[in-house]
């Protein structure tokens, strides 16, 4: 199976698209920024609703506070700025104000994982999902291209409670439908197989659907699987998968500790112990390059996940025995 893409597009365009969406279908939709409206997408929104749109400024802890403030008269507030600043500099904020006492805010963060890119380290940020997901009642979404990201926008301000939505800043392949049905919690299977799983989240979806590409010229025929909702995980989904093909690889463009792989690992531990792999950034911080650049050199590409399949289904055979 060929997995191709005519168009790119960067997976905040599909936020700023949705954000402008809802803004049109639904008055109590509100939107903050602190001081990156144009790297956020939000430029539509504020041009279009400017009594609905609040300009922080550099002050993204006060951002939270004022956001959690506007649930109790039932605004739906999305947040906006990159996902380093909106999860490690104000973690405080949002497990006070906003996760503890369950408010209705969307923490809404772009330029995620490495391929922010040139910005280095300082900006990158690959620890935030393990952050949010630990958080009790904190759902956790992660999409993989512009439509799916646009969905996810839309989706969750039918959601009751507090949402992370993680996106990124590089043009990215459009593979999914522009009117998907985005299902909180829901895995998508984008390619059925028998020998092997891949679990991917974020960017790293289209390199596991080309990854499979390779694999089928090998003979290997891997299952593809989008996780889009990290928290909650759809466990029905994963264990079905694993039971199926006997083994697993994870994928994504976050630090391998606390993110996709663990919560994956986590359930099949405790339900159906299976051979897994991750490809994810071992347990190091980034650096200032191109996005291909770093996704390659800190084995988060294509090759990376056909090399992982091949350990796992090494694995695989020495577990059957």
């Amino acid at each position: 199976m060929t997995f191709t893409s005519t168009e790119k597009k960067d997976t905040r365009s599909g936020f700023g698209a949705g954000l402008l969406e809802l803004g049109r279908a639904n008055p109590n939709v509100v939107a903050l920024c602190a001081d990156l409206t144009g790297s956020l997408k939000m430029d539509a929104f504020q041009k279009e609703f400017p009594d609905r749109f609040f300009q922080t400024g550099i002050a993204e802890a006060n951002m939270m506070g004022i956001a959690a403030g506007m649930t109790i008269g039932g605004k739906i507030p999305f947040t906006g700025t990159f996902a380093n600043f909106s999860t490690g500099r104000v973690y405080d904020q949002i497990r006070q104000s906003i996760a503890y006492s369950n408010k209705n805010v969307k923490i809404c963060a772009s330029h995620a994982g490495l391929t922010l890119g040139e910005d280095g380290a300082t900006h990158q940020i690959l620890e935030d999902i393990g952050l949010m997901k630990m958080l009790p009642g904190m759902v956790v979404i992660n999409p993989c291209d512009y439509n799916q990201t646009k969905a996810a926008t839309i989706a969750i301000a039918k959601h009751i409670g507090p949402v992370y939505l993680r996106f990124g800043r590089p043009s990215w392949p459009i593979f999914t439908a522009p009117d998907q049905k985005f299902e909180i919690g829901k895995a998508v299977t984008f390619k059925e197989g028998n020998d092997v799983t891949i679990f991917a989240t974020g960017h790293l979806v289209w390199k596991a659907l080309k990854a499979s590409e390779e694999l089928e010229k090998a003979g290997i025929d891997a299952e593809v699987i989008n996780i889009h909702t990290i928290k909650p995980l759809d466990v029905e989904g994963v264990l079905t998968s694993a039971r199926k093909t006997g083994c697993v690889v994870t994928a994504e463009e976050h630090n391998r500790h606390g993110g996709l792989g663990e919560s994956v690992a986590s359930v099949l531990a405790q339900f159906h112990p299976t051979p897994l792999e991750m490809v994810a950034v071992n347990d190091t911080f980034g650096e200032s390059g191109t996005p291909d650049q770093l996704l390659q050199k800190y084995g988060l590409d294509t090759p990376d996940i056909v090399a992982k399949v091949k350990t796992v289904l090494d694995r695989k055979v020495k577990h059957l025995v």
